[in-house]
């Protein structure tokens, strides 16, 4: 075996493999819209009643539900005579709820995988309002957040939405994330690419999430050989859901939004990162063998 394909197979089992946890927001990672903590309660209305306002403005006009809310906040924070900047947004975030052990989940995920010989990445493809999330305590643990936005002006200040996430188009970001094309305006995310060279094989991906608006992300995903996972409040009778999602095979496996250590959860996830450690090994070594075949038949020329 001559010394350049020593060093090819050499790269082939140095190379660590990736994977990534992909997450809903709302009710995923926190029992409530985050709207609803802070930033509805600022402008002295029930958040019943505001969604209740946007839901019809929706309706009436025939809008996506996400432009809807989006623009109710900016009718509000006029009719209130309270500019909403991005800076206040930030702050939102802090006080935002999270279920238990997501404050350390991230961490643990990490240095789960990393002992495993996993580079892990973690991603929030939510239809909330991004700069929120930006601000809250678990941001600089996730490699990119992909969801609602507002264009600003010169002070600061929100003006109309830039980017509005629905149920739908968040499936883009899974395509994103597989091939490494980030960025929301990248248009190169739609060229053909081999399955050999993604960045993150579709099977190394899993996606967490809670309710109907998760489906089709729920689906892609699993349809990909990933994994999808369906979590409810567990402190709610209510797992319909994720029951539903289950019997119709829209998910993969389904847990409490308990994400602390020793849990339900944190289980599964500790034995998907095994499962995604086994084969991926199994595809170097077949790597190297398709190798060594292919010069053992050059010889023999």
């Amino acid at each position: 075996m001559n010394e350049e394909i020593k060093k090819e197979i050499a790269e082939i089992k140095e190379k660590k493999p990736r994977m990534a946890i992909c997450y809903d927001f709302d009710k995923t990672l926190s029992p409530d819209d985050m709207q609803a903590f802070t930033l509805i309660p600022s402008f002295g209305i029930k958040k019943e009643t505001f969604w209740s306002e946007a839901n019809a403005l929706a309706k009436e006009n025939f809008m996506d539900n996400n432009l809807a809310w989006m623009l109710q906040l900016l009718n509000y924070s006029k009719l209130k005579r309270l500019s909403v900047k991005r800076d206040y947004f930030k702050d939102i975030g802090k006080d935002i709820l999270l279920f238990d052990g997501v404050d350390t989940w991230f961490d643990r995920m990490d240095r789960y995988a990393e002992s495993k010989g996993i580079e892990l990445e973690h991603y929030i493809i939510s239809s909330g309002l991004k700069e929120i999330i930006e601000g809250s305590s678990i941001s600089p643990h996730i490699k990119r957040i992909y969801a609602s936005s507002y264009l600003y002006n010169a002070d600061g200040v929100a003006e109309w939405p830039a980017q509005a996430i629905n149920y739908t188009n968040k499936t883009q970001y899974i395509f994103r994330i597989a091939k490494g094309v980030l960025e929301e305006y990248d248009d190169s995310v739609n060229d053909s690419m081999p399955d050999e060279i993604l960045r993150i094989p579709y099977e190394n991906i899993v996606y967490i999430g809670d309710s109907e608006t998760d489906i089709p992300c729920m689906r892609l995903v699993k349809s990909k050989g990933g994994y999808s996972i369906g979590v409810f409040n567990p402190d709610s009778d209510r797992h319909h859901k994720v029951y539903r999602l289950f019997n119709e095979g829209r998910i993969s496996l389904f847990a409490a939004a308990d994400y602390s250590e020793g849990s339900e959860l944190s289980c599964y996830m500790e034995s998907i990162i095994d499962e995604i450690v086994a084969r991926e090994k199994l595809r170097k070594e077949q790597k190297v063998l398709e190798i060594t075949a292919r010069q053992a038949g050059e010889d023999q020329i």
